[in-house]
């Protein structure tokens, strides 16, 4: 037993409180190098005596008491390229846990505890093992329920549909007429989406983050100029509200993106400074390192990635706080916004984060808090920031196997399982898993423009836990490259769409939606992962049944040894299978459904 590998710490996602009554606990182990851990635990007030006048839960060498412990096994819960990775979960009867663990590995057992290595668990004191104080409800991690069953559909609004040419800007092009480029405008709208109505509820998304909507000067709105006015190139706030209002009718969401790390160039305080330097009574709102201002060869300010444009707030600043946190609320208790996404949430400061939580959450508790973030976001999400995060390192992971042939079936588990194992149960459930953005090129063309491919990334993506995002027109085969080549206008003439890939869309939505163990009511983990045929199979478990989900990411038939003993439905063509073997085409995928 290599005890260098083995490792738990009492904090985040190694022990977690899960619910009001459940405590989550984990343990890392060396791959292969373990056969089974138990969990000791127990009340650290609960101790044992033969003699009632020793009755004492403190360890006194003159008295024959000793702590009571229970033994459970924990299961084995995954592996990734280094780990194999330890789980259970425990309803401590009082809320309160002392725990360690009995490791085996097939020739002698050792106990691991927050002091080190025994040959025998330690009864004397309960001061040897890990300790949850109390499960206090309060410190429960609580992201809104709803989340869990949604799946997102972003929009970049001057390309979705222009719905009421009246509010175009000048130079506003004709709808698809050209290329995206960083500058040009095509006039999609609120009306746009209010128009389209009836094709978001068949495709069967439930909600819809918009990319920023507020006044700004370019055509991706990141540079804001007023957080508290709609750019009229959308609409109004009356015709923004009426579209909130349509989408909150038929079962559909909306979360806006905040963009509180910088502001635009031309935002008020910015261009007071501009225009009276030093003498701004705004001149603490961003971070100047001197005066006058200049922007070439680089600005002497902070700003976003060295852009001029978007110079950087100072969140420390109690006057730019009060300011920022006023349009937070603004938007959710005036429009019934459902959500926040934080644009380069990382660089703005926790202390302003936790504040804004606690602005939002009092504006209406149910609000989804989503960062984007596209590194490990464990400081995050510990249940006093942020509900979710951009989950990149999945996105990173399905690319890098189904569309980019850079991985192998092995690793692309390994990856997926080290996806989970980084982040709580409560916070994979919201995870807002994605394919491809705005920010990125899109999936299909990652994919090298192979639509069976991108098949296989939707259905890795709709079958797994989280909040899953469907970024506008990778459902009909939009491609382009990065920015702003993944920005194209939505194409409206079916000629233009790929009917195929869309139905294929929507039925994945409909079984993800009639089967909840495919979304987040079933644990998840990977029982084949096989190089030579480069294929795939996905076990989604829960008390509502076992289903598996079968990837083929090769460019010949493959059969895949049944993973289990008994029948199946495959869900896909809807046919009963005497076994749970499965012979796939090429670059196909499958879910079967354990009968």
């Amino acid at each position: 037993m290599l005890k260098e590998a083995v490792f738990h710490r009492a904090m985040s996602p190694f022990v977690y409180k899960y619910d009001d009554k459940t405590i989550h606990v984990r343990l890392q182990t060396k791959k292969n190098d373990v056969d089974h851990v138990d969990l000791i635990w127990g009340d650290p007030y609960d101790w044992h005596t033969e003699n009632p006048d020793d009755a004492d839960w403190n360890f006194d060498p003159s008295k024959s008491n000793y702590w009571n412990t229970f033994e459970t096994p924990m299961k084995r819960s995954g592996s990734d390229e280094l780990f194999d990775y330890w789980f259970i979960d425990v309803v401590p009867p009082f809320r309160r846990l002392r725990y360690g663990f009995r490791l085996h590995d097939g020739h002698s057992s050792q106990v691991f505890t927050e002091r080190g290595w025994f040959d025998e668990k330690p009864l004397d004191d309960t001061g040897y093992y890990f300790c949850v104080p109390f499960l206090n409800k309060v410190d429960v991690f609580h992201a809104p329920d709803w989340v869990k069953d949604t799946v997102w559909y972003q929009i970049f609004p001057d390309r979705f549909a222009n719905g009421d040419s009246t509010n175009d800007p000048a130079g506003t092009l004709p709808w698809n007429s050209t290329a995206p480029t960083t500058t040009n405008l095509f006039g999609g709208d609120f009306q746009g989406v209010i128009d389209k109505i009836d094709y978001l509820v068949d495709l069967g998304i439930t909600g819809i983050y918009f990319c920023p909507i507020f006044e700004a000067k370019s055509n991706h709105k990141y540079d804001t100029i007023d957080y508290l006015e709609i750019d009229p190139q959308f609409g109004t706030k009356e015709k923004f509200k009426e579209m909130v209002d349509l989408l909150h009718a038929n079962g559909i969401r909306i979360m806006l993106d905040a963009v509180f790390n910088h502001a635009g160039f031309h935002h008020k305080a910015f261009a007071d400074i501009r225009e009276h330097g030093s003498n701004s009574s705004y001149r603490d709102w961003f971070h100047l390192r001197n005066f006058p201002l200049v922007t070439e060869p680089m600005p002497n300010y902070d700003t976003f990635a060295f852009v001029p444009e978007m110079p950087k707030f100072n969140t420390e600043n109690p006057e730019v706080k009060e300011y920022l946190l006023h349009v937070a609320r603004y938007w959710v208790e005036e429009f019934g916004i459902d959500g926040w996404r934080l644009d380069v949430a990382n660089e703005v400061d926790h202390a302003f984060w936790r504040d804004f939580r606690s602005v939002v959450k009092e504006a209406d508790p149910e609000t989804y808090i989503l960062g984007e973030i596209w590194h490990d976001s464990q400081e995050w999400l510990l249940g006093d920031q942020f509900d979710a995060v951009m989950n990149y390192p999945f996105t990173n992971a399905a690319l890098n196997f189904f569309a980019l042939d850079k991985t192998s079936a092995s690793t692309y588990a390994n990856d997926m399982s080290h996806v989970l194992f980084s982040n709580t149960v409560n916070v994979n459930e919201v995870s807002f898993n994605l394919i491809g953005s705005h920010d990125t090129p899109r999936a299909l063309t990652r994919a090298g423009n192979d639509k069976n491919k991108m098949r296989l990334l939707l259905l890795s993506m709709l079958t797994f836990s989280g909040s899953p995002v469907i970024y506008y027109g990778d459902e009909i085969g939009l491609d382009g490259d990065q920015d702003p080549g993944c920005r194209k206008c939505m194409p409206w003439n079916p000629e233009e769409q790929d009917l195929n890939l869309l139905m294929y869309t929507k039925h994945l939505l409909q079984l993800r939606k009639q089967h909840r163990t495919l979304a987040n009511h079933g644990q998840i983990s990977f029982v084949h992962a096989d190089d030579e045929t480069n294929t795939i199979v996905m076990r989604r478990m829960s008390q509502d049944g076992t289903y598996y989900v079968y990837f083929n990411n090769s460019n010949h038939q493959a059969t895949i040894p049944a993973p289990q003993s008994g029948q199946g439905m495959d869900l896909f063509s809807n046919t009963p299978l005497p076994s749970l073997e499965v012979t796939l085409a090429p670059y196909t995928g499958t879910i079967i459904q354990v009968i």
